[in-house]
C-alpha cells in the first residue's frame, strides 16, 4: 500500500465538512437578516438612537454577545440597513437610464422603479425617511454618502445625455441633485399613500413625472456660463 494513499471514506469526511461549513454560514446569514428585519420592525414606530442591542438581540432570538458575530454596534447595523436599502434602488435606477437617450424613456422608467422600489420595501424607505435627520450620525452620514453617489452617477450619466460643450460641471451637478430631491420628495409622498387608494398613487406618480420632464425641458436650452 502506498505511503501518501488516503482512507476510504476520506472523501466523504471532507464532504461533510463542507456541508457543516456551509450550512454554519447560511445559519449567520439567515441571523444577521433577523436582526435587520427586527430592527426595521422596531423602527415603524420609534428611532434607531432609542432601540437597544440587548432588545433587538431578544427578538431574533440570540443573546446580546452573539450580536457582535454580525454587527459592531447598532450603529453599524443602522448604515448596513442604508446600504441594503440604498444600493439596489441606485443599481436599478442606473441600470434604467444605460444605453437610453430618450429623457421620456429614462423618466417614465425611474417613476415606476421608485413606485414599485417603495411598494415592496415600505419599512426600508420609511426608515431612511425618519433617519436622515435623526440622532444617529453614522447613519445620517451613510444616508448622506448614498445620496452624494446617487448625484454623481446622475451627473455623469446627464454628461453623456447633453451637449457637453455648453455644460460646465458644476451645472451638471446642480441638474442631477434637483432631479435626485424631486425622487426624495416623491418617495416621501409614496410613503403617505393609502395603498387602499391607489388613484393616489397615480396622482403622486403623474406630478413627479412631470416635474422630472420640467427640469429635463429646462437643461435643454440651459447653457452654462463661461
Amino acid at each position: 500500500m502506498q505511503a501518501d494513499a488516503k482512507p476510504v471514506n476520506y472523501d466523504r469526511r471532507v464532504s461533510d465538512h463542507t456541508s457543516r461549513l456551509e450550512s454554519r454560514s447560511e445559519r449567520k446569514e439567515r441571523t444577521r437578516q433577523k436582526l435587520l428585519e427586527v430592527t426595521l420592525k422596531f423602527i415603524e414606530s420609534r428611532s434607531l438612537a432609542s432601540i437597544s442591542l440587548r432588545e433587538v438581540a431578544r427578538e431574533a432570538g440570540i443573546v446580546p454577545t452573539a450580536f457582535y458575530r454580525h454587527f459592531d454596534s447598532m450603529d453599524a447595523l443602522g448604515v448596513e440597513l442604508v446600504d441594503e436599502s440604498m444600493r439596489p434602488l441606485r443599481q436599478l435606477i442606473r441600470d434604467a437610464r444605460r444605453g437610453r437617450k430618450s429623457n421620456v424613456d429614462i423618466i417614465q422608467t425611474t417613476v415606476a422603479i421608485l413606485a414599485r422600489q417603495v411598494r415592496e420595501n415600505t419599512a426600508e424607505f420609511r426608515f431612511l425617511s425618519r433617519e436622515r435627520y435623526g440622532g444617529v450620525t453614522a447613519v445620517r452620514h451613510a444616508i448622506a454618502t448614498q445620496l452624494h453617489l446617487f448625484t454623481n452617477e446622475l451627473t455623469i450619466d446627464l454628461a453623456r445625455l447633453v451637449d457637453g460643450d455648453n455644460w460646465s460641471t458644476d451645472d451638471l451637478e446642480m441638474a442631477a441633485d434637483l432631479m435626485v430631491t424631486t425622487m426624495l420628495a416623491t418617495v416621501l409622498d409614496l410613503l403617505e399613500v393609502d395603498q387602499r387608494h391607489p388613484e393616489d398613487e397615480k396622482v403622486v406618480l403623474d406630478r413627479a413625472t412631470r416635474q422630472l420632464r420640467l427640469i429635463a425641458l429646462g437643461t435643454a436650452s440651459w447653457r452654462s456660463k463661461d
